[in-house]
């Protein structure tokens, strides 16, 4: 069995939820807060079979999308550098990791 933490950015957990639902991967959401923008995430947690992983990995792929957003530098850089001009980053997307499991229960 696999653990599968999948980082979702919240403007996708809808349509991530949505397609585990349909494809039947039962998952446990927790609010979570990305420490570069601070901005709000949902960690997605999938006990499967290692044969699902995949499954799970696809289904993030096909709905979280990247996208570039405009934040000011004073966020991307450190320092005070006067007036705060917008600088392009990548947000988006899901972070994925697999662990092995040696047990679960659902009691």
């Amino acid at each position: 069995m696999k653990l599968v933490y999948a980082i979702v950015n919240n403007d996708d957990v809808y349509a991530v939820n949505k397609a585990f639902r349909k494809k039947s991967i039962r998952a446990t959401k927790l609010a979570s807060t990305g420490g570069f923008l601070m901005s709000g995430n949902t960690t997605f947690l999938i006990c499967c079979e290692d044969n699902m992983v995949d499954t799970v990995i696809d289904t993030c792929k096909e709905y979280c999308k990247k996208r570039k957003q405009y934040v000011p530098s004073s966020a991307v850089t450190e320092g005070d550098l006067g007036d705060p001009y917008p600088v392009e980053v990548n947000i988006g997307g899901a972070t994925i990791f697999v662990t092995d499991i040696n047990r679960f229960e659902q009691v």
